[in-house]
């Protein structure tokens, strides 16, 4: 019972030890560059992405079909509020390519595996949060390079087919085997389905801190402008999402659920395929602050909402 309740402290700091490992990537890069040097980078992704696919089964795949209004809203609105977000923002910035590509890039995520943490603390509907995450999840194989090749194409050269099978390679394949093993091996699961919060919240950690330190410079330079966009991006895409929710649905449990999936983004995704398909070093930047950002922003939230009940839903 204390090792339990010990992880789940662990994993509910969650934005604190991103926080912390980013302020030591940038005091003393070495600490976890050697993460990016030994291209650990797509394993530690993979191995989060297979932790989710251990706590999912179909029933939250077929939730989409008994309850497909609110789900479908809520991924909608995540492949299109953030996007467009993303785009705007590079503009009114003014950020340079590199940085508004990676914008761009990282809104055209699905939604973050930390969200499903972060609408317990919200009181949020946690169910509705894990069916949403995972429906988007599965459709980032199609929607991820064709939004960010519509929408930043004419900028930089996109790799559309590259950019899907690296998304099926870090995605689709480790949720998939994820699933195979809750359904076929239940004994197996049951022995790891204890440590898969943790080890996904450490993979997140250092690969945010080693991109963050190996391009220290950049990071320092962008000033204010960047995580300017970042965090107006984030701010906007966690309003945006309550509001539209809200007005469809009412501002309940629902909206809340919906605002945490579309304010969120799987950072760790939008990192690997700037690294892997953009020729700019500093495409990845985004990535990395964007998962310190909606970290922040989403527990700061859901402390707010954990001490006001959910209104009725309509």
């Amino acid at each position: 019972m204390l090792h339990g309740g010990c992880v789940t402290t662990f994993v509910r700091l969650f934005p604190l030890w991103v926080t912390l490992g980013g302020v030591v990537a940038l005091l003393y890069p070495p600490s976890f560059t050697w993460f990016l040097d030994y291209g650990l980078i797509t394993p530690g992704l993979q191995i989060i992405m297979l932790g989710m696919g251990l706590t999912l089964e179909l029933s939250d795949f077929s939730r989409v079909f008994r309850a497909p209004a609110p789900i479908g809203w809520g991924v909608l609105l995540q492949y299109t509020v953030m996007p467009l977000l993303g785009w705007l923002m590079g503009i009114l910035f003014e950020l340079p390519t590199p940085f508004a590509v990676g914008l761009v890039l990282v809104c055209c995520c699905p939604g973050g595996t930390a969200s499903n943490v972060i609408a317990y603390l919200a009181k949020a509907d946690v169910a509705l949060s894990v069916s949403m995450t995972a429906f988007s999840t599965i459709l980032a194989a199609l929607c991820t390079p064709l939004l960010t090749t519509w929408i930043v194409g004419s900028r930089v050269d996109v790799d559309g087919w590259g950019l899907f099978l690296s998304t099926a390679k870090v995605v689709l394949l480790p949720v998939a085997v994820g699933l195979f093993m809750r359904r076929y091996l239940p004994r197996l699961t049951e022995r790891l389905l204890p440590v898969a919060p943790a080890a996904a919240v450490l993979m997140i950690v250092a690969i945010v801190a080693a991109i963050l330190g190996a391009r220290k410079d950049a990071v320092l330079e962008s000033g204010l402008s960047l995580v300017g966009a970042v965090v107006t991006t984030h701010s906007l895409g966690f309003a945006l999402g309550f509001l539209l929710a809200g007005w469809r649905s009412g501002f309940g449990a629902v909206a809340r659920t919906t605002s945490i999936e579309v304010g969120m983004r799987n950072s760790g995704l939008g990192a690997v395929l700037a690294q892997a398909h953009f020729a700019n070093p500093l495409t990845v930047i985004p990535s990395a602050i964007s998962a310190i950002t909606h970290c922040i922003l989403g527990s700061a939230l859901a402390a707010w909402w954990s001490r006001r009940p959910p209104v009725g839903e309509r």
